[in-house]
């Protein structure tokens, strides 16, 4: 992590010798690879495949006039509550952070994301669609493109942004590909890339939508690791007492 050229020329040695996912490709083939395929009409604007709820309401899930009465701690708690027991990934946003958030996704609606394996990693493409963040893995985009399948989709709700202070979030996934272990730390790093102050983090964001011959997916990693989600989120992995 202190020394990202050595660290990323290590990453390139290690696919010339084990064949890696396709996230792990040359930045060329890369770069192309992103321009021709993932268009912010592209993923996440097709009706959404592999069992997902379309137009998804709070209504369906919350019982919006009568938590209405309530204090943004008890809406907070009853979401908590009702989700803990559900393998799934969800939250409470703060209103100030959702606005942040949401207005980066419109003028940057989509980003690369790292995904932690016990060997390296797996990128993601996420994409927003009105309120809707989609996700599916780079080999998707690439072998697929505006038809690839959403993998996971989180579901934000500003239903009680205005009243309460609170966006309510919940996601769907498809288990034949995730676990809610990945899901979270996806859902983790949008907060990280999209809800930072650090300038540096915010603004791989804006190269990667408005600048993408300048994008170089490996400062995703070298941000994911020094932000210490990379480690702490890799499966299997094994803290360094040194």
């Amino acid at each position: 992590r202190s020394n990202p050229d050595v660290f990323e020329s290590r990453m390139e040695k290690r696919s010339e010798v084990k064949k890696q996912p396709v996230g792990h490709s040359k930045q060329g083939e890369f770069i192309r690879c992103m321009e021709e395929k993932a268009r912010p009409e592209g993923l996440g604007s097709k009706t959404s495949k592999g069992g997902f709820t379309k137009d998804k309401t709070l209504d369906s899930i919350l019982n919006v006039e009568m938590v209405k009465e309530k204090s943004a701690e008890e809406i907070t708690q009853i979401w908590n509550q009702y989700f803990s027991a559900k393998d799934t990934v969800y939250a409470v946003i703060p209103a100030d952070k959702f606005d942040l958030i949401w207005k980066r996704a419109q003028k940057c609606p989509s980003f690369l994301y790292a995904l932690p394996r016990k060997e390296g990693y797996e990128f993601f493409v996420g994409q927003w669609s009105g309120s809707e963040l989609h996700f599916t893995s780079l080999i998707n985009v690439q072998t697929q493109g505006e038809t690839a399948p959403s993998q996971l989709v989180l579901y934000h709700y500003p239903d009680l942004q205005k009243e309460k202070g609170i966006v309510l979030m919940t996601a769907e996934m498809d288990s034949k590909f995730l676990v809610v272990h990945d899901a979270q730390c996806l859902a983790n790093q949008v907060q990280l890339f999209y809800a930072t102050d650090r300038s540096e983090t915010y603004g791989l964001v804006e190269t990667f939508n408005h600048r993408s011959s300048e994008f170089k997916y490996m400062s995703v990693i070298a941000e994911l690791e020094q932000s210490g989600l990379g480690r702490e989120l890799r499966p299997g992995q094994v803290s360094d007492k040194s």
